[in-house]
């Protein structure tokens, strides 16, 4: 059954920062009658068990189920000792999710620096995630590889951001426990067809997040799009309510069900306020029961 989970990705400075509350946003989380809430591993004060208890046992009282866990691995650092430093990092995310009853821990492949060649960039991803594996398996988590841009805190985009390179890594990799968490609004940013990416990876998409783009009357695409082809984070493109902006979610829901998708859509949205959350909410879950029946 395709279940829906709910991310701040308004409120992720806050909840890092303490601002607000993770015990607050989950109360605040009911008013969008989720299935589950995904976490965000920077949203956690302690990795320690009795503090992860405490938390899943909070969010089981409120009716939701943790599926999904948000985590940016920073693969592509040359410095053997940092690199294996975020290996180890991305190991014990693992077990936090494990912990919490998720079953899906995202992994990135890391920044675009300027000195990584794409060959050594692919090499150093593919090594770290195949670390990670056994670990995987161990816990019975599933690594879902996301088509990235940029996570807030970092100083770079997203390595694999473009199809082609996302693809080098993914191909590589061929285990129960890794699979592919597929966003079309990443794809948008990054100057792609988000359609495109789907086609070719929809047999091992897992996981989903939803959310959408729109851009300024009189503003286009190819007018956004940098040297490199990608668009970034353009202060003329923008969130918006999810199914109103420039992701056909009509096409990418007949794609899932073409291929019998049974996991997690989760909303990322709200750059706007609760209230288009709710409105990004809605549609998903009239998207769910005309394409799968669900709920």
């Amino acid at each position: 059954m395709v279940q829906l989970a709910a991310f701040p990705k308004c409120y992720v400075e806050e909840i890092c920062s303490g601002k607000i509350p993770l015990f607050d946003w989950i109360k605040m989380a009911t008013e969008l009658e989720p299935d589950g809430l995904e976490l965000y591993s920077g949203f956690l004060k302690s990795y320690d068990s009795k503090y992860l208890s405490k938390l899943r046992d909070f969010i089981a009282e409120h009716g939701f189920q943790i599926p999904m866990m948000c985590y940016s691995p920073d693969f592509t650092i040359r410095e053997k000792r940092m690199w294996q430093k975020e290996v180890e990092k991305q190991k014990e995310i693992i077990r936090v999710t494990a912990e919490l009853e998720g079953k899906f821990c995202r992994v990135l492949s890391g920044q675009k620096r300027p000195d990584v060649s794409e060959d050594e960039g692919v090499k150093l991803v593919v090594e770290a995630i195949q670390l990670c594996l056994p670990t995987a398996e161990e816990y019975d988590v599933i690594l879902v590889m996301e088509n990235h841009y940029k996570d807030s805190f970092w100083q770079y985009p997203e390595f694999a951001q473009k199809k082609d390179v996302f693809l080098k890594i993914i191909n590589q990799i061929d285990s129960p426990y890794f699979g592919i968490q597929f966003d079309p609004s990443n794809s948008i940013v990054a100057g792609e067809d988000p359609i495109d990416l789907l086609q070719a990876v929809k047999y091992r998409v897992k996981t989903m997040h939803a959310s959408d783009r729109y851009l300024e009357p009189g503003t286009t695409l190819e007018e956004l799009k940098q040297s490199d082809g990608a668009i970034g984070y353009s202060e003329k493109l923008h969130h918006g309510v999810t199914g109103k902006g420039l992701n056909d979610y009509d096409k990418i829901f007949s794609i899932l069900k073409e291929v019998n998708f049974q996991g997690w859509i989760s909303i990322e949205d709200g750059m706007n306020g609760m209230e288009e959350m709710k409105e990004s909410m809605l549609f998903l879950k009239r998207m769910r029961k005309k394409y799968f029946g669900d709920k």
